[in-house]
């Protein structure tokens, strides 16, 4: 498995964990509090730093069990992910547009803030499957 392959496996556990973690944390308050009272941002703030930090220490940690034969990405490797970018922005796209109605009819930041971020997680999801795939499944040639 490349080196680049490792992030992407490590990358899509993160943004499930992360986001599950962030639903766990919020959800419960939704039941028992007005929206507009719901305490998200500090929970949201905190799972996408701890998202970040987790990255890091994944890859090093990734490395150090399993070190990579080469470190740098080849042309298949730029491809893949090329393209699995390209998958994932489209859900960045639909978030922002998602955001801009809702805010159009006024509805409340927490619900503006939260299509935002589970389009981020989409994104992540649908732009590491589409990378996976290419991977095990061989979609590019190999140079």
């Amino acid at each position: 498995m490349s080196y680049e392959e490792k992030g992407v496996w490590s990358f899509l556990a993160i943004a499930v964990i992360g986001y599950g973690v962030y639903l766990w944390l919020v959800l419960p308050q939704l039941g028992s509090t007005p929206v507009a009272d719901v305490d998200y941002v500090g929970p949201m703030l905190w799972t996408i730093g701890g998202a970040i930090v987790a990255g890091i220490l994944a890859r090093i940690a990734i490395e150090i069990v399993v070190p990579s034969e080469q470190r740098t990405a080849d042309q298949r490797d730029r491809e893949i992910d090329r393209t699995g970018e390209r998958v994932g922005n489209s859900f960045v796209v639909i978030g922002a547009i998602g955001a801009m109605v809702l805010a159009w009819f006024e509805v409340d930041w927490f619900w503006i803030a939260n299509a935002i971020y589970l389009c981020f997680v989409i994104s992540a999801l649908l732009s590491s499957l589409t990378k996976l795939a290419a991977y095990r499944v061989g979609g590019f040639q190999e140079w």
